[in-house]
């Protein structure tokens, strides 16, 4: 494909979505991996550009749909009625309903974190509610979050997730301006990190810096869509759009910067060169990256009993790639990825592990799908 059509073909893409997946149904038949076997099983479908999942501690299941809906997976059947009270999204483009993360004490709070895209001025910007879930709808819902706005609809993150600490990490994009991501005193293609109620934890690295946002946890980001906690250490990682090529896996640390856009492993979607290079001194280098781009959105370690051949190992969803890439770590150190499902499922938006420890998947698309991976 000529480099000049790649721009119009990704924006396309990452804007409109595909109404339809084009790709094969479910196999029905066992996929033999490197290290294990599993059947793909559809949980639920008719789910509009669901986004993310929660699962609950009775092992109900919380899906959003980008468009701005929250719907719950009961013993294994969709509700057919969207949860009610969600705040009013922006659903245009890549906006509208994205993340959803239970309270660290949520068996005895019920409040949910939802991260959306909403209009204010200037433009559409991602916010951050706090709900507690009640009987078929959110009550005392509550912005405890909103990041800086702009126009148009392009890299709004947005992940959450709590270390064990109780902190909550956001994730930013930065809107598809390069610039903003290396500007501390601007929100965009950044880390946050913020108490449960939103407000910002005195030992933040940029807290009392004149010119600096308080919020901000680390900069230099493009578009992050992956966050997962690490279970044994409890470092933050997160996976994040590079642009033609330059995709990566990075663990989050305070005060640092990621070098969006100065360096980066990727080119323009010109094919030209971007930044300064792919090195630069006071800029860190990601534990793994992507050349050519997968479009890394929802991961997940994998802990549980179903797969233990995949124990520790790092599960990252692919939209453009469509696969599940599997990696397996090494401490903090990526040293195999295998690529599951490649071309077979679609666009895949997030990863999560059950609590039955199968994995589960969401499908990105128009009538987008809920499906698991058991073992064969």
């Amino acid at each position: 494909m000529p480099y000049h059509v790649l721009p119009i073909v990704l924006v396309v893409v990452l804007t409109l979505g595909c109404e339809r997946a084009p790709v094969a149904d479910v196999p029905d038949t066992a996929v033999t991996s490197d290290q294990a076997s599993f059947r793909v099983v559809e949980v639920a479908g008719d789910l509009e550009h669901p986004w993310a999942m929660a699962f609950l501690p009775d092992g109900d299941l919380l899906i959003t749909e980008r468009p701005g809906r929250l719907r719950i997976l009961r013993e294994g059947v969709l509700d057919p009625t969207p949860i009610e009270g969600v705040p009013e999204v922006y659903a245009s483009g890549q906006g509208g309903l994205l993340d959803i993360a239970l309270d660290p004490d949520f068996a005895t709070n019920r409040l949910v974190y939802l991260s959306y895209a909403a209009e204010g001025e200037g433009g559409a910007g991602t916010r951050v509610a706090r709900a507690r879930l009640g009987e078929g709808r959110l009550e005392d819902v509550e912005v405890i979050f909103e990041g800086m706005t702009a126009g148009g609809g392009r890299h709004f993150g947005s992940r959450l997730g709590f270390d064990p600490d109780g902190y909550l990490f956001v994730t930013l994009g930065e809107r598809g301006q390069d610039e903003r991501a290396q500007a501390l005193g601007d929100l965009a293609g950044k880390v946050v990190r913020l108490h449960p109620d939103g407000s910002v934890p005195a030992d933040n690295p940029f807290a009392g810096r004149e010119s600096a946002a308080p919020e901000v946890y680390s900069w230099g980001h493009r578009n992050p869509q992956g966050l997962a906690v690490h279970p044994e250490t409890g470092g933050v990682w997160v996976v994040e759009h590079g642009p033609r090529g330059g995709d990566e896996v990075n663990l989050v640390e305070a005060g640092v910067n990621y070098g969006w856009p100065v360096i980066t492993h990727g080119r323009a979607y010109s094919g030209l060169p971007m930044g300064e290079g792919s090195e630069k001194e006071g800029m860190a280098q990601p534990l793994h990256y992507w050349v050519p781009s997968i479009s890394p959105s929802g991961m997940a370690f994998y802990q549980g009993d179903a797969f233990p051949q995949w124990q520790g190992d790092l599960f990252v969803g692919a939209l453009s790639g469509q696969l599940l890439a599997r990696l397996e770590l090494d401490g903090e150190q990526v040293v195999e990825e295998e690529r599951l499902l490649d071309g077979v499922l679609g666009r895949i938006r997030d990863v999560r592990v059950g609590p039955d420890g199968y994995l589960y998947l969401l499908t990105d698309y128009a009538d987008g799908a809920l499906l698991r991976l058991e073992p064969a």
